[in-house]
This record gives structure tokens, C-alpha cells and sequence, in this order.
């Protein structure tokens, strides 16, 4: 096929997707995708105030209560690499209702807990649901997100993380302080995705490239057109429709011809995408050990500096807050200076604020404290929104969630040994070496942010 043939031929479904304008349908799915991971944000910016407390209730000790948290990064771990797979073979939609299904149902059982021990077992399978989710609605929204502002949406996307998280540090002011068992009412409204799940699984489309790939050609059809009457776009030429879908029917079969279609571990690290993977995967890591062994014992860290628990919680609270702008300058930036360039700058600003926080923390300056952390925060939440928005971009259709899943999977690994390097580091140097281990991880992140490749206004891959 000459090129001038290939530039007239009918555009694929996932073509069209691509040419949109925003409309109030993908509105609809980017909030629909957004709230469940703003309750995502809610149940792990909890455990904080959660683990706060019980050291000071339930008299545990650093040691144990870092097992809480890492028992729920472990069983993310494990679901963000199931939860990506499944992704790819039973589609988008299914599995982003399912896991928020399990891990609000575990979240509101948590909060029956009667030790350490069983809090942790149930963080274990919170940590499974939540695991799953985040990538897969990454990458649902990325499939039908135009592709002239993909990563922009995407961003918006993550931005919604603010918002649970602003609404877990609210939690923990108003609720956890109240009363000895403020932690259990706490958990109990974390349970709010249980119910949010049913709207999910009702309401929310199918992707069109995971639908084109198992052959439900109609499904995948009538689809794309509903987001075509929200643009005002006529209905394409029948014959048009047809030929393009012989044209994706013969690209599927060829790729199943070359054994191309079988989604795995290994097919992300041969095929060209060997490079891309090991930079992705040590980007996931280093900033999953540095936000999550920070912002898990914030908290605890403000009330071991000398502040009653009610007014740490109120520090955090100011200090969350500046998640908001961070990922409002990241969804601008990442337009503009392109994906690689804004995830690096946002995770070079982490390791400058990091540092300068943990000099706050020896201080005892509250002032100091608060803007020094709400730098971090600012900085830092930029830097996932660019790494969500980039993560899908890298890998073809029937590799994206597997791709996803496994990079959000390799770094809760690191986010596992985050919270237990805290206790050990505060005794060898207290808060300053605890903050300038987290900062020199952001700059090995910010140096494999710039080994990645610039897919800034390209298609997403087939």
C-alpha cells in the first residue's frame, strides 16, 4: 500500500477518538473515572491519621505501625500488576468496578480491627483494590482522551487525587481527633467506593481499543458514535465504517499471526520496549519510596517534632492543600514543555523541597514547616500527574494496561520498604538524613524522567 492510499483511507474508530473536541461526554467520564480515585486518595491519605493516632491509643510502636502501611503497599503492589493484566483480557470497565468494590467493602471491615495484626491483614486487601484501580482508569481515560490534550486530561485525571486527599487531612482534623475511636469512624467513610462501584460498572463506557481487540466490532461502533453525537460530528459514511474496520480486523489478525497479541511481563521488556520500561519502572519506584515515606508518617513525624496531635493534623492539612496548584501547573505544562521535560522539573523541585523540609522539622518552625511542605506537596503531585499522564502513552493497546499495571506495580514495592526505611533513618539521623535520602530519590527519579521518550501530541499506539 502506497502512502498516498494509506492517507485516504478511511479513519479507524480509534482515529476518530482521537480527533474529537472535549465534549461533556469525556467531562462525564473524567469525573466518573476521577471520583473513584479521589476515594482512592481518601482511604490511603487515612492510614496517616490512622497510624498517628493508634501510637498514641493503642501504644504501638513505630515498628509496628510501619507494618500497617506497608501491608497495604504490599497488596498494591500484587494488584496493580493483576489488576493491569485483567485489564487487557476482560476489559477496562469491568475490573476499575470490581477493585473499587473490594477495597471499599475491606476498607469498612478495617475499621472493625481489634489489633495491629488485623489491621494489617485487612490493609493487605484494601492494598489488592486499590492496587488494581489506578492504572487501569489511567489508562481508560487515555484511550479516549483527544489526542491533541491527552496528557492534559490525564493530568485532570490525577488532579483528583488532590481532592481525596484533601478530604482525607479533613477527615483526620474533624473526625479522628474526637473521640479514641476517631480512626474507626474514619475508615468507615473510606468504605464510600463500595457503593460508588455499582454507578461505575453501569454508567461508564467500554474502551474502544479493548473492544476492537476481542472483535466486538458493534459494541466498539456504537460507542464512538455516542461520543460523536456529544460533538456534533455526522455519522461517517457506511462504507466508510466498513472498510475501516476490515482495515483494524486485519491489523488484529496480524498481530495475532506474528504471537504479537498475548499480553505479558515479558512482552514489555523485548520489542523496542526494553529501554522505556527499565526508565518507567525506576521513575515509579524512586517516587513511590520518597512521597509514600514521607506523607505516610507526616503526621506522626509533626507530633514526635513537639506538636499536640490535633494541630499536626492541621499542618497536614495546609500542607495537602498545595496538591491542587501543583497539578493544575502540571496539567498546563505538560501541553507546553511536553511530558518529559515537566515530569522532571516537577521532580527536581521535590528533592529541593524535601530537603528544606526536613530542616523545618529540626527547626520547630511552624511556618516553616508549612511552606517547606506544601513545596513538597506542590512539587511532588506534579510529578505524578505527569507520570500518570506518560505511563499509558508508552505501550501499544494490547499492552497498555499490563504496561500500567506493572509500573504502578513496581513502585509499590518501593512504597512497601518506604514506611519501614522511616524508623531505622530517624535513628541514625533523625529528620534532616530521613529528607535528604527522600531528595537524592527524586533526583535519580528526575534523571530516568529524561531517559524516557516525548510522545507529546502523538496516537496512542495500536
Amino acid at each position: 500500500m502506497t502512502d498516498d492510499v494509506a492517507t485516504q483511507a478511511p479513519p479507524t474508530r480509534t482515529e476518530r477518538l482521537d480527533e474529537l473536541p472535549f465534549t461533556r461526554k469525556h467531562g462525564r467520564l473524567l469525573v466518573g473515572s476521577g471520583v473513584g480515585w479521589a476515594l482512592d486518595a481518601l482511604d490511603v491519605g487515612l492510614v496517616s491519621f490512622v497510624i498517628a493516632q493508634l501510637a498514641v491509643v493503642w501504644s504501638s510502636d513505630r515498628g509496628a505501625l510501619a507494618f500497617v502501611a506497608s501491608a497495604g503497599f504490599a497488596g498494591m503492589a500484587i494488584g496493580a500488576a493483576l489488576g493491569g493484566t485483567l485489564s487487557d483480557r476482560l476489559g477496562r470497565k469491568t475490573v476499575f468496578a470490581l477493585t473499587l468494590l473490594v477495597y471499599g467493602l475491606a476498607t469498612g471491615v478495617s475499621a472493625l480491627s481489634w489489633s495491629v495484626g488485623a489491621l494489617l491483614v485487612l490493609r493487605f486487601v484494601v492494598g489488592l483494590g486499590l492496587g488494581s484501580e489506578l492504572p487501569v482508569a489511567s489508562t481508560l481515560v487515555s484511550e479516549f482522551s483527544p489526542r491533541r490534550i491527552r496528557g492534559r486530561v490525564v493530568v485532570l485525571l490525577e488532579a483528583f487525587w488532590a481532592v481525596g486527599s484533601i478530604a482525607a487531612a479533613l477527615v483526620g482534623y474533624l473526625v479522628v481527633p474526637t473521640s479514641d475511636d476517631g480512626w474507626r469512624w474514619a475508615l468507615l467513610i473510606g468504605a464510600l467506593p463500595a457503593a460508588y462501584a455499582v454507578f461505575v460498572r453501569l454508567r461508564m463506557p467500554e474502551s474502544v481499543r479493548y473492544l476492537e481487540s476481542r472483535g466486538r466490532h458493534d459494541e466498539a461502533e456504537r460507542t464512538v458514535r455516542a461520543f460523536e453525537r456529544a460533538a456534533g460530528v455526522p455519522a461517517p459514511d457506511p462504507a466508510d465504517v466498513a472498510a475501516a474496520a476490515a482495515r483494524a480486523t486485519a491489523l488484529e489478525e496480524a498481530r495475532v499471526a506474528s504471537g504479537a497479541r498475548r499480553a505479558s511481563l515479558s512482552a514489555l521488556l523485548r520489542d523496542g520496549l526494553r529501554r522505556r520500561t527499565v526508565a518507567l519502572w525506576l521513575v515509579w519506584a524512586a517516587t513511590n519510596f520518597s512521597y509514600y515515606g514521607a506523607f505516610v508518617w507526616l503526621p506522626t513525624l509533626l507530633v514526635e517534632a513537639g506538636f499536640p496531635l490535633v494541630k499536626s493534623f492541621e499542618y497536614t492539612l495546609l500542607i495537602t492543600l498545595a496538591q491542587l496548584p501543583g497539578y493544575a501547573v502540571s496539567a498546563w505544562l505538560i501541553e507546553r514543555w511536553g511530558r518529559r521535560a515537566t515530569l522532571a522539573a516537577f521532580l527536581l523541585g521535590s528533592a529541593v523541597a524535601a530537603a528544606a523540609f526536613g530542616a523545618g522539622v529540626v527547626s520547630g518552625s511552624a511556618t516553616h514547616i508549612v511552606v517547606s511542605g506544601a513545596a513538597l506537596s506542590f512539587a511532588n503531585l506534579g510529578a505524578w500527574g505527569a507520570l500518570y499522564a506518560v505511563t499509558p502513552e508508552l505501550y501499544p493497546t494490547r499492552l497498555r494496561g499490563t504496561g500500567s499495571g506493572w509500573a504502578a506495580g513496581v513502585g509499590r514495592i518501593a512504597s512497601i520498604v518506604a514506611p519501614l526505611s522511616v524508623p531505622p533513618l530517624l535513628v541514625l539521623g533523625g529528620a534532616p538524613l530521613l529528607f535528604v535520602v527522600f531528595g537524592a530519590v527524586f533526583l535519580v527519579a528526575a534523571a530516568a524522567a529524561l531517559a524516557l521518550p516525548e510522545l507529546r501530541g502523538t496516537r496512542l499506539a495500536e
